[in-house]
C-alpha cells in the first residue's frame, strides 16, 4: 500500500503537466490536510501554442510570461500555494546564483511515433542536455528545505515519453536519493498493469481540474470531460491516477 507522507513534493516538467496528469491527485492532498509544494523544472518556453488569438505568442520571450500566468492561475485553483522553479532558491543547491533550466522541446524519432526524443534544437541549459547531477542536487536542496516526507514524480516513461518527463524521472530518483526521500513514482498509462501499483480514482475533483485546465488556453482546450491538444489529440481528464512506491 502507498502512505503518502504529510508533507509531499511533486515534480513536473512543464507548466500545465501537474494539473493534466496529478490535478485531482494535487487537490485530494491539499483538501486532506497535506502540505503540498510543485516544482517545475521549466518554464514550457518551447511549447506549441493553439490556434487562435493566442497563437502569435508561440515562440517568443511573452509565451513564457503567459504560461507563468496560465501556471498561478491552475495552481490556484488546485489550492496549491507553495511553488517554486527548479534552480531557483531555496530549489537550489548552494549559494550560488539561480540556474534556469529550458524546455527541450520533442521531436518523434520513430514513424510510428512511439520513441520521443528532443528536439534538434534544445539549447547547454535544456533540461535533457545538463548533467542530470546538477539539477537532482537542485531538487534534493528544496527536498530538505521543505521537510518532504514524500516526492512524487514520472516512472520511467514520462507519462507518454517527452524526453523533459524522462529526464525528470531521473533527477526525481537522483534526488531521492541524495535526500533520503521516499519516491512515490506516477505509473505511466502505457505501461500499465505494473505489480504492485495502485489505483488512486479521486472523480469528485474534476470540477477543479476542469477549472484548473481552464487557464491553460494556450495549451489546450477543455471540452467536458476532454482535453483537446494543440494537435487535435482528445484524450479524458485524468481522474484515476496509478502509483507506485513505499511512500512515507
Amino acid at each position: 500500500m502507498t502512505v503518502l507522507g504529510q508533507r509531499v513534493v511533486f515534480l513536473h516538467a512543464h507548466p500545465d503537466d501537474e494539473t493534466l496528469a496529478t490535478g485531482v491527485l494535487l487537490a485530494d492532498l491539499v483538501h486532506t490536510g497535506h502540505q503540498v509544494a510543485v516544482v517545475t523544472a521549466t518554464r514550457g518556453e518551447r511549447g506549441a501554442v493553439v490556434p487562435g488569438p493566442l497563437s502569435a505568442l508561440e515562440g517568443t520571450p511573452e509565451l513564457v510570461e503567459h504560461r507563468l500566468g496560465e501556471l498561478a492561475g491552475a495552481l490556484a485553483e488546485l489550492g496549491v500555494t507553495d511553488h517554486v522553479f527548479l534552480g531557483t532558491p531555496p530549489a537550489r543547491d548552494g549559494d550560488g546564483a539561480p540556474r534556469r533550466y529550458t524546455d527541450s522541446g520533442m521531436r518523434w524519432l520513430d514513424d510510428a511515433e512511439t520513441l520521443a526524443g528532443p528536439g534538434g534544437d534544445a539549447g547547454p541549459d535544456s533540461l535533457t542536455s545538463v548533467p542530470v547531477e546538477r539539477p537532482a542536487a537542485d531538487l534534493a536542496a528544496y527536498l530538505r528545505h521543505y521537510a518532504a516526507d514524500t516526492l512524487i514524480a514520472y516512472d520511467r516513461h514520462g507519462g507518454y515519453g517527452h524526453p523533459d518527463h524522462v529526464a525528470c524521472h531521473h533527477i526525481a530518483r537522483a534526488a531521492a536519493a541524495l535526500s533520503g526521500t521516499p519516491l512515490v513514482e506516477v505509473v505511466s498509462e502505457p505501461l500499465l498493469p505494473v505489480p504492485g501499483a495502485e489505483e488512486v480514482a479521486l472523480p469528485r475533483w474534476l470540477p477543479a481540474v476542469q477549472q484548473a485546465l481552464g487557464h491553460y488556453a494556450s495549451q489546450l482546450a477543455v471540452e467536458g470531460t476532454e482535453v483537446v491538444q494543440v494537435g487535435g489529440q482528445r484524450q479524458p481528464i485524468v481522474t484515476t491516477v496509478w502509483l507506485t512506491g513505499t511512500g512515507a
